[in-house]
């Protein structure tokens, strides 16, 4: 099978010939395996078995002050600490400006000029457009996290009104995005911290599970598959993102879910892309941990497809390379 074969039989929960599998880095992460490797090229022959887009326009970020970087929509991201995304460091809208606010523009034809490109030099692997900061995410680093967590709470006309003006802007991507030939949109939207959710089910039902419902729908109206990014404990959420849609869902963090009993809950009606330990076995763990750990998820979690295996994030920068390494083996190896 080819990896773009691999994943679609996954996707129908049926089990190819070998799990498929996708690896993702921090900067930091990176550079550290391109060292231990002695490869700087490393990453061409992961055997990854997805390729991203990103409907980002030209020059939708520059450096505007020393290690402060900004977007397409004004919002300005410190990378002093993290130098992958930063910190969000300005508020460009407020309650009052809002009306004003232009957006950017979502039919720039330079968002997809790499598209065509892209897709034919990756015929065999499985091809995402990936929106992230799909909705709550772009929300709170346009409004600030605090302000828009109390609008959703006593200021909900501002926030649904925000919401709105997001979702428009979305539905006018995923349009533009899937009218190639691609096989699935990934929306990123962290909705959880280690405990539960950000705003509590309440405040998700009442202002995400529709937008997200709409956004869905156009994609699968493309006859598109629907992934969802979104870290912590979000798995009291399956059922109704089941119910929107959506197809496979990532991270799938071991730390903050079981993953096979995840697995034996929802495997027949979601997909699951992740589970390898990135806050504990790839840091802290040893050789044999990993080898272990990788090995099982391949085995009970992938046993009757609906499962791309990889870590449960880009491998951040603790990460020790020779357990890298041994995940590499362990998934190469099948």
């Amino acid at each position: 099978m080819t990896a773009r074969e691999r994943v679609l039989v996954s996707l129908e929960h049926r089990r190819p010939d070998k799990t498929p599998y996708h690896v993702d880095f921090t900067e930091p992460a990176r550079a550290r395996m391109a060292e231990f490797s002695g490869d700087p090229d490393f990453e061409s022959r992961l055997g990854n078995c997805l390729v991203t887009l990103k409907s980002e326009p030209r020059g939708a970020w520059k450096e505007v002050l020393p290690g402060i970087w900004e977007d397409q929509f004004g919002v300005r991201w410190d990378r002093t600490i993290d130098r992958d995304i930063g910190n969000v460091c300005n508020r460009p809208i407020t309650r009052e400006n809002l009306d004003a606010y232009r957006f950017p523009d979502p039919d720039d034809p330079s968002r997809f000029e790499n598209f065509a490109r892209t897709l034919a030099a990756a015929p065999d692997r499985f091809r995402v457009s990936n929106l992230g900061f799909s909705l709550f995410e772009r929300a709170w680093t346009l409004a600030g996290m605090e302000t828009f967590l109390m609008a959703m709470a006593s200021e909900k006309d501002y926030a649904h009104a925000l919401l709105d003006r997001i979702l428009d802007f979305n539905l006018r991507i995923i349009k533009k995005a899937c009218a190639y030939p691609i096989d699935a949109m990934m929306f990123g939207d962290d909705w959880g911290q280690q405990r539960g959710l950000v705003m509590g089910p309440a405040l998700w039902r009442e202002f995400i599970k529709p937008r997200i419902a709409l956004m869905y729908a156009r994609v699968k109206s493309e006859g598109k598959r629907v992934f969802i990014h979104s870290c912590g404990k979000v798995d009291e959420l399956f059922p109704e993102l089941i119910e929107c849609g959506l197809d496979a869902f990532n991270p799938f963090q071991p730390e903050v879910m079981d993953v096979r009993e995840m697995k034996r809950r929802y495997g027949d009606r979601l997909s699951f892309f992740g589970g390898i330990s990135t806050q504990k076995t790839l840091p802290y763990g040893t050789v044999g941990q990993v080898r272990e750990e990788v090995r099982g998820l391949l085995d009970e979690v992938g046993r009757d497809g609906g499962y791309i295996a990889a870590p449960a994030h880009s491998i951040p920068r603790d990460a020790k390379p020779e357990n890298i390494a041994a995940m590499l083996e362990v998934l190469q190896a099948q």
